[in-house]
């Protein structure tokens, strides 16, 4: 497939810290990009660039027109989600987010996998370093059975938040889920804190109950009893700090110097198992996820349509070996 049959995928918040992150890796893997946002000075150079307001739907057609991907990274996505899907529909295109909000995700699932089956397209929230992550991995170690607990660990060195993060944080107050006796309930408060030990660099850490969209995600296409997601306490400091500075570059590819591990265990009839993930830049790292996403929905011969978990829609094994070593180091073992 030379560059000329590639169809074009637009990337909306194209100008936001994520979104660069996005832009630069499809282009690195030759796809043609149309970068989209609501203020046209804020979009990367080098690419066609569209302005469209998010509560404009004819601007927003008008951008996606002649793509086959829609990837949104334009936060919050309560707020973002539901008008980008829909143009992305009225448009035939497919469409991924990197939603780590609980709320859009489970509204994305249930207001379109409908609509998307109608169109023969892929409707994937959640796809990035929340939610998309966690679901390949404990994916990749599921199996048909049902399984009695996922469990899962994210360890940050830091925790520098973009102005994102902080407006998404502002504006996301919706009580979060777990899943409890196989059916999402509302987590108890306050927070659980437990002991969890983490492969070196980042070893025995305080963790505290922080679910992300990874929970709406995996009780969609997993039979799972109980569902369960921590995240290091020093980061969640970070992030609850107001002076913590926003992320800077560290390397000429733009990422921080923060390093991550997640830590999957799913506990079933096979015993208990564990995944890992590592790498650097939870933000950067969302990028190649969403491009190896894209690569695989531009495949004509891809067969799914619907709305669908980042796990549910590939197989998660091959999609995380393709991340690897270069974005990710990654790891299976019994415990």
């Amino acid at each position: 497939m030379n560059d000329q049959q590639i169809p074009a995928v637009a990337v909306y918040g194209a100008g936001g810290h994520t979104g660069k992150f996005v832009v630069a890796e499809l282009r690195r893997r030759a796809i043609p990009v149309v970068a989209v946002g609501r203020d046209a000075s804020r979009l990367p150079a080098g690419v066609p660039g569209r302005e469209a307001a998010i509560d404009d739907p004819v601007a927003l057609d008008r951008a996606f027109a002649g793509c086959a991907v829609v990837v949104n990274c334009a936060g919050p996505f309560l707020d973002t989600a539901a008008p980008v899907v829909e143009a992305a529909l009225r448009a035939g295109c497919s469409y991924l987010d990197v939603t780590a909000e609980q709320a859009s995700a489970q509204a994305t699932f249930q207001a379109y996998d409908g609509p998307a089956r109608a169109a023969g397209v892929a409707v994937i929230p959640a796809a990035g370093f929340y939610g998309g992550l966690a679901d390949l991995l404990a994916s990749a170690l599921a199996g048909a059975e049902p399984i009695e607990r996922i469990t899962t660990a994210v360890a940050l060195d830091r925790w520098w938040p973009t102005e994102g993060t902080r407006r998404t944080g502002e504006r996301n107050r919706v009580p979060r889920v777990v899943v409890e006796d196989g059916r999402l309930v509302p987590m108890g408060l306050p927070a659980a804190s437990i002991d969890w030990r983490f492969d070196a660099p980042h070893g025995a850490q305080t963790v505290v109950e922080m679910p992300f969209s990874e929970i709406v995600t995996l009780s969609r296409h997993l039979r799972v009893r109980s569902l369960r997601s921590y995240l290091s306490a020093s980061a969640l400091a970070d992030v609850r700090d107001a002076d913590t500075p926003a992320p800077s570059a560290s390397d000429a590819l733009g990422r921080s110097a923060q390093r991550f591990a997640m830590e999957v265990v799913v506990d079933g009839p096979a015993g208990t198992r564990r995944a890992v993930a590592r790498g650097q830049d939870i933000y950067a790292v969302s990028a190649p996820l969403i491009a190896e996403a894209v690569v695989r929905l531009l495949d004509p011969a891809y067969p799914r349509s619907g709305a669908l978990a980042l796990g549910e829609a590939f197989d998660a094994r091959d999609f995380l070996r393709a991340l690897t070593p270069t974005h990710l180091a990654t790891a299976f073992d019994p415990v």
